[in-house]
């Protein structure tokens, strides 16, 4: 090993400041050398056949490798450059085929089959009978008992598919990054508020340019869709977005992702059947709560029949308004959260640039890291010195009520050059107790925020504020568990539909007047959040449920049929599945160019594959498991009840995988979960 190269150091934190693209080869070589020597040794014959032998051996080799690979993935995802592509996806494709390997190593299954086998197995704890048993299934979807050559070739497959999908991943930020409009007059700009006009401004300095640009950022893209005057900026900007990556738009053919989605679809289904399963959604569910396809359709088919007669009426009175008001005679899809925007002003009065100023994002940050406290009696306190990727980013060490630090997190929150659109968190570093050493959880948060403009803070939407409190949600199940074996420990091995179960129950809290008042002011006057304005924001927050409903049930529907009917003789048919699927579904059509699936990264390139439904899923649970906040609060109490807190995050955030999720809710909220809460959640129940 090389002593100098940081990705080897055996640190708390990675140095980010000492990693270069050159470092990240001869890290992996030397570290899945290592890893490989110790299974060998692991599965001789004369090897002990114990938990802490066999488990808990893999459990460090495994914490070893992620020292290393995490910051790297991170960097892949907010650095990005043309030298770190270069060694991020051969090291990638080393790490897909040793994962395969380990998977399939049948010495290596046989040990863990052994410790499941022991006497001793019933009376282990719980936690580590379940990391035995998701192992034993890990090692079944691994493909270990296929015979040659199937097991070489779902190998080959599970390789090609990593390449493939970090290819598509590059293809839609390299898309995003190509298209851009120089605008010089402030009258083309005209109703966009001068927030963004301010995020438009800053984009075209940081080019060296006069004037404005437009671009695919997220901030860019909102304010123009939702505030230009301008039609035709609208169209633009709406056509570049909604066809990138693809056949269309303005980089026609140029990042087009459509070979890949072919492949991609194409091997997912070939590995599927290998291991016996009739799809790629079948597998999938293998790792899911629902327990069948029938019933993931069922739950989303029941859905629509709820949520499309509500979407069609708030249309038919969006094109109205829009006819009448707005002199526009057909809507188009890059009219509606324009008009979407001017409706809801005239029945609510309520504009998100009037809620923006009580927004400020540092105070954000401090009411929510007040509300966990509240919640869970912790408190997350900010270390300057930490060695960071970026000087916009801050790193939080979070201690207990008796001020013992056994978490941190990084805070990313801004949009910029070489960052990927959308808002995650990942994983640093895992909890882990390894022979009396002490691994502490470690989180990356990162968000897409309009950064601050001159004499003023970062103002954020209230969406912004619900992200926020989303990604903080998934944080705070990584960092508060108290499971100290990573591969069952906080987010990692939950069943992928419950595992938004956090961030979406966090969400509430957005919603909720006592938690606002934790950081609602105005960042001038330092006014709270009026009543009124508050009120109005709070009758507005249906508005157009139907309509946000039935675009996700067109996303779920869409990924789930598109693994669920795959049939080699024709093909991924991306387009037609999805065509069928907005029949069904759909109440706007948006034009026969535009190209969504080759920007969906959700499933193509991260981990939704046949597992969209699972924001709904999870949203049934969230909402179901914060009546029990709000009976509370109906009974006079707080919605801010650190009593039931102390439940929440006992029965669920420390629980990790070490049982079944539906165990850990019922445990909760001492029944099922009940369908009718995600309805009224969204205001139709």
């Amino acid at each position: 090993m090389t002593p100098d190269n940081p990705l080897l150091a055996d640190d708390t934190l990675p140095a980010f400041s000492q990693i270069r693209p050159e470092h990240v080869e001869p890290a992996i070589a030397a570290v899945l050398a290592g890893y490989r020597a110790a299974i060998d040794a692991l599965v001789a014959p004369d090897a002990p056949r114990d938990f802490n032998h066999v488990m808990l051996t893999q459990e460090r080799l495994e914490q070893r490798l992620a020292r290393a690979w995490a910051p790297v993935s991170h960097l892949q995802a907010v650095a990005d450059s043309e030298a770190l592509r270069a060694v991020y996806g051969p090291a990638e494709e080393k790490l897909t085929e040793h994962a395969i390997e380990l998977g399939q190593n049948r010495a290596l299954y046989a040990a863990v089959q052994a410790v499941a086998d022991a006497a001793d197995f019933p009376a282990l704890p719980r936690p580590r009978r379940a990391l035995v048993e998701h192992a034993l299934r890990d090692f079944r979807l691994s493909g270990v008992s296929l015979p040659e050559p199937a097991r070489s070739r779902f190998r080959e497959i599970g390789v090609e598919l990593s390449r493939l999908s970090t290819e598509f991943s590059h293809a839609v930020l390299d898309a995003s990054e190509a298209w851009h409009e120089h605008v010089s007059d402030e009258r083309d700009l005209a109703g966009i508020p001068e927030s963004g006009r301010a995020v438009l401004h800053q984009y075209a300095q940081d080019q060296d340019l006069d004037g404005y640009l437009v671009t695919l950022k997220q901030p860019s893209v909102h304010a123009v869709l939702t505030y230009a005057d301008h039609r035709g900026l609208r169209e633009r900007v709406y056509w570049a977005y909604q066809t990138r990556a693809s056949d269309q738009g303005p980089d026609a053919g140029k990042f087009d992702n459509s070979e890949r989605i072919e492949k991609i679809m194409a091997l997912r289904h070939e590995a599927a059947q290998l291991l016996g399963f009739a799809n790629a959604a079948e597998e999938s569910l293998a790792t899911k709560m629902a327990a069948s396809p029938a019933e993931v359709l069922e739950f989303l088919h029941d859905l629509v029949a709820r949520a499309k007669p509500v979407a069609q009426r708030e249309l038919a009175g969006l094109r109205e308004f829009a006819r009448a008001e707005l002199k526009l005679d057909t809507l188009e899809p890059w009219d509606v959260a324009y008009a979407s925007e001017k409706l809801r002003q005239r029945e609510y009065a309520l504009d998100e640039e009037q809620l923006k100023p009580y927004f400020p994002l540092p105070a954000v940050i401090d009411g929510l890291f007040g509300l966990a406290g509240r919640l869970y009696g912790i408190t997350l306190v900010a270390r300057d010195g930490v060695d960071v990727w970026h000087p916009q980013v801050r790193y939080y060490d979070v201690r207990d009520a008796a001020g013992k630090v056994f978490a941190g997190a990084y805070v990313d929150l801004y949009a910029r050059n070489g960052k990927r659109g959308g808002a995650w968190m990942d994983v640093c570093r895992a909890r882990f107790d390894d022979d009396g050493r002490e691994q502490l959880p470690v989180a990356f948060l990162s968000c897409n925020f309009a950064p601050p403009t001159e004499g003023k803070p970062a103002l954020l939407t209230h969406d912004d504020v619900l992200t926020l409190f989303h990604e903080f949600g998934h944080g705070l199940h990584h960092l508060l568990t108290e499971i100290a074996l990573p591969s069952i420990g906080g987010i990692d091995g939950v069943e992928w539909d419950a595992v938004e179960l956090p961030s979406q129950f966090m969400e509430n809290f957005g919603w909720n007047r006592e938690a606002l008042d934790l950081f609602a002011r105005h960042w001038q006057t330092g006014e709270r959040l009026p009543d009124a304005l508050f009120e109005r924001m709070l009758a507005a927050r249906h508005f157009h449920a139907g309509l946000f409903l039935v675009r996700q049930l067109e996303f779920a529907l869409f990924d789930f049929l598109l693994h669920l009917e795959y049939d080699p003789t024709r093909g991924a048919r991306a387009l037609a599945v999805l065509e069928e699927v907005r029949k069904q579904v759909a109440v706007l059509h948006p034009p026969a160019w535009q190209r969504f699936p080759h920007g969906f990264s959700h499933i193509f390139a991260g981990g939704y594959a046949a597992g969209y439904y699972s924001y709904l899923w999870a949203e049934l649970l969230s909402a179901d498991a914060f009546g029990a906040f709000e009976e509370a609060a109906g009974h006079g109490g707080s919605v801010i009840d650190p009593v039931i807190g102390e439940r929440f995050r006992r029965e669920f955030l420390a629980v990790g995988a070490s049982r079944p999720a539906l165990e850990s809710f019922v445990a909760f909220r001492g029944r099922k979960p009940e369908p009718e809460a995600l309805l009224r959640s969204y205001g139709l129940g």
